[in-house]
């Protein structure tokens, strides 16, 4: 199910400033002139999902699964010199956020010594997305969208994941990750 639904700025001005840490007035000017939709988080999002299935594949054709890797965060989040990223993976509790492109790196592909087994190694066939909802600024400048994603192992079961991803376009007007937050769904037993 999808929900569109487009607030004032005033209420997700709180967010844009935790995770963009940068000018706001510059980067609303911009997205201004090109302001994000829904259409595009939707692109997104099937981008970042197919960039973990080719993670994981080149993974299992023993290539250089740890530069695909970089070249997936380097495409799809906004780490940079004075960049504040919001990253809180599914598969994290000794070092829950992961600040730096090379946290994010370990956390797709491993380190050995480390909590990080490669999640995005695993490796998975595919990811299914059905968000709850995706807020876009009336200013065009950010948009947050909430739900489920699915991830298709190679024996065909399907994990499921909720998660919370902010975008923000870059210079290039490409969207970008600026808050990603994802866990297993509560279980009582």
């Amino acid at each position: 199910m999808n929900k569109f639904v487009s607030v004032s700025v005033l209420g997700v001005s709180a967010l844009a400033l935790a995770a963009c840490g940068g000018d706001e007035a510059a980067s609303g000017e911009a997205a201004n002139a090109n302001p994000i939709t829904a259409e595009e988080v939707t692109a997104a999002q099937q981008a970042w999902g197919e960039g973990i299935v080719a993670i994981g594949q080149t993974f299992t054709e023993e290539g250089d699964f740890s530069a695909r890797a970089s070249e997936h965060i380097a495409t799809h989040y906004a780490y940079g010199e004075d960049a504040t990223i919001l990253f809180k993976p599914t598969l994290a509790a000794e070092d829950q956020f992961r600040e730096t492109t090379e946290e994010a790196l370990s956390y797709f592909v491993g380190t050995e010594g480390s909590e990080d087994g490669g999640f995005a190694i695993a490796p998975y066939t595919a990811v299914r997305w059905e968000n709850n909802g995706t807020v876009i600024a009336d200013s065009g400048d950010m948009a947050v969208a909430m739900g489920n994603y699915f991830f298709t192992g190679t024996d065909g079961n399907e994990t499921k994941v909720e998660y919370s991803f902010a975008y923000e376009k870059d210079e290039n007007g490409d969207l970008k990750i600026v808050l990603h937050h994802s866990s297993l769904p509560f279980s009582a037993s």
